[in-house]
This record gives C-alpha cells, sequence and structure tokens, in this order.
C-alpha cells in the first residue's frame, strides 16, 4: 500500500516537500491517510471504496459540485471556507480525483487543523450545535439544482423499497431463522404504513427532493477545538437527492437514543427527549426558513421512519445470515434490531411531545 500512496502523491503539488504519511482515523469504508509536507502543511489523502460505490467518478462528482457550491455561499455570507467546508485538491494534471492502474478513486482534501469528531454525544450542546451544523448545511444548499446531483446508492432511503426486500428476505428465509423471530418480524409488517409516507408526501407535492447528506451521525461534524462549536460537516459519499426530513430523522435515530445502536440492556434504551429538543432547536435555527410547512409537520415522523427503516434492515440482515452489517458476536443483528423497536415504540409514545417541541421552534 506504501508504494500505492507514493505512486498517487505524485500526481499532487509539494510531492517533493513530501515529509511523512500514515493511516488516519477510523472510519471503515475508504482507506485515509494523512500527508504531512515541510512547513507543518497537512493534507487528507483517500482511496474511495469502490465495493461500496459503485460509480465512484459520479459521487466525485457529486462532492466537487456540492463543495463548490458550499463555497461560494459560505463566502456571500462572510465565513471562512476554508474551516466551514471541506476543500477538495486538484491532481498537477488539474483533475477533483487521481484513477490509479487498477481503477481505484483517490482524492485529496485539504486538512482542517484544531478540530474534532465526536463519537458519541455527551451532552445537550453537543447536539445543538450539531443540529445546527446539519441545518445550515440543508442552508447553504437551498438553491442547488438538485436534478444535477447523482443517486450514488440506489434507493438508499427509500424506506418503500426497503420493505419490499425485508418481506423478500422473509419469503427466502433460507436459514430457517424467521421462525424465532416471529414478533420482531410482525413489529415491523404491523407498521408498513411508515414505509409509504414520504414517497406519498412527494407524490402529492407536498414536500420535493432536496440536497440530503444521508449519513447525519454526531461523527460526521467537526467542531472547532477552542470554541467547541460545530464547524464543518464532513463525510460527503451518500450525498444525493432526498428528503431533508431524513437527515433529520436520522440523526435522532443515532444521536438521541439513551442506549448504545447494539444494547443488549433494552431497559437503557429510549429516546431522550432532552437531546431531541436540542437537535430540534438547532436543525431549525439553522434552516426552519428554507423548509416547508409539511416539511417540518413531519419532522417527527422521520425519526420514526428512519428508526423503522433501520430497524427492519438489521431484523432482514439476521434472517438473511449477517451479509451486510459487521457483525461481532452471535445474533448481534437481531440485538440492533431489538434496539430500534424498542426506540421505535418510545417514539410512538412521545410523539406529541415531539411534535410540540418542533412547533416550539418554527
Amino acid at each position: 500500500m506504501e508504494s500505492n500512496v507514493l505512486d498517487v502523491l505524485k500526481h499532487y503539488k509539494d510531492f517533493d516537500k513530501l515529509k511523512s504519511f500514515g493511516e488516519y482515523g477510523n472510519g471503515h469504508i475508504n482507506d485515509t491517510y494523512l500527508i504531512e509536507y515541510e512547513g507543518n502543511n497537512k493534507i487528507i489523502l483517500q482511496k474511495v471504496n469502490k465495493n461500496i460505490f459503485k460509480e465512484p467518478k459520479k459521487l466525485m462528482e457529486n462532492i466537487s459540485l456540492v463543495t463548490s457550491y458550499l463555497r461560494e455561499k459560505i463566502i456571500e455570507k462572510g465565513g471562512n471556507p476554508d474551516r466551514e467546508t471541506l476543500n477538495l485538491i486538484n491532481t498537477e494534471e488539474g483533475n477533483y480525483f487521481y484513477e490509479d492502474s487498477n481503477s481505484d478513486i483517490w482524492r485529496m482534501y485539504e486538512f482542517i487543523d484544531n478540530a474534532i469528531c465526536y463519537e458519541q454525544v455527551t451532552n445537550t450542546n453537543e447536539f445543538y450545535e450539531s443540529g445546527y451544523a446539519f441545518g445550515n448545511f440543508q442552508n447553504l444548499l437551498e438553491g442547488f439544482p438538485v436534478n444535477k446531483l447523482s443517486e450514488v446508492i440506489k434507493n438508499f432511503h427509500n424506506t418503500e423499497d426497503r420493505f419490499k426486500t425485508f418481506k423478500a428476505i422473509l419469503d427466502e428465509d433460507l436459514l430457517g431463522r424467521a421462525k424465532s423471530v416471529q414478533d420482531e418480524i410482525d413489529f415491523f409488517i404491523k407498521r408498513e404504513e411508515y414505509s409509504h409516507i414520504f414517497n406519498e408526501a412527494l407524490k402529492n407535492n407536498e414536500i420535493s427532493l432536496k440536497v440530503t447528506h444521508n449519513d447525519t451521525k454526531l461523527n460526521n461534524i467537526l467542531f472547532d477545538n477552542a470554541t467547541k462549536k460545530a464547524l464543518c460537516v464532513i463525510d460527503l459519499d451518500t450525498i444525493m437527492p432526498g428528503f431533508a426530513a431524513f437527515d433529520f430523522g436520522d440523526a435522532i435515530r443515532f444521536g438521541a437514543n439513551k442506549g448504545l445502536e447494539d444494547e443488549v440492556d433494552l431497559s437503557k434504551v429510549g429516546l431522550d427527549i432532552e437531546l431531541f429538543e436540542a437537535f430540534t432547536k438547532g436543525f431549525l435555527e439553522a434552516c426552519g426558513k428554507s423548509l416547508s410547512k409539511r416539511e417540518i409537520e413531519l419532522l417527527p415522523m422521520a425519526a420514526m421512519v428512519m428508526t423503522f427503516e433501520c430497524g427492519m434492515r438489521f431484523l432482514g440482515d439476521y434472517i438473511a445470515g449477517d451479509k451486510y452489517f459487521k457483525i461481532s458476536r452471535e445474533k448481534h443483528n437481531l440485538d440492533r434490531a431489538r434496539t430500534q423497536i424498542k426506540l421505535i415504540s418510545d417514539m410512538e409514545a412521545n410523539i406529541e411531545e415531539m411534535k410540540k417541541i418542533v412547533a416550539k421552534y418554527v
């Protein structure tokens, strides 16, 4: 791999000033390296995982278009585009990615110094900042022509399609696991209506497709080391046309759960209503004016739909033989599915309170 990295770096500026490089971060998808040059200049180099992203050139086009647009908008608003968005570095040939002899796609980003990522929410202020960052991302991209973006993972958050896939897995039941988890299966089957809500709203012109991030976890935000304020949304690989409310909903699913995503003790799992309020406040302060009335009304439902979709995927993967999500113990995906079931149930019990909180910040 060392020779591969060196071969790639030769196609970028300042190769003669290269000091060191090494693996960086704890991401599971792409190969990431921190490159250091003389003069304390740091750069991030990544190889895109073509096993996950089947059309990496389209992915890179999405990122190039969106980051260029963000940079212009941040400058317009008097912000600092070098710290408030990711910035691609072109090759010496003038391209925003490099394709090697194995048809692997590499990209280089400017390194954002004095910044940190958090893996888990530890207080309401962090989650408020997270909400503001993802809301601001929506707001800045409000005028972006969404039809210019490619769908890099087909039907990624198409809950109707995910439900059909789930039913097909049940019908196949290759390992005979379905009968042992009938209660869990019934939970999702009884809530099939959740899979239709957003597609129906789109068909009825109540909501529209927007530029969406599609992986709105806390660790996809850089925080300023000094101020502890959110700086920049990162990990832009899954930028696609989608529903703005789903970015909100997936952040709540992951960040406002009192327990871990694979918690075995379900008494520890549930919706943290204080964290829900903190994120909602930040999100709507940043993008409330760029969302339609119906989009805002659907925010609490989006949290349930995203949890429904994710739980259904975990359960389907368990029944199919744990083919997609990595596991580290027996029944790991089943445990994950059960946490999502508990979280959905808690959201259903708190839906009126969630609606009141959303209305409070409109």
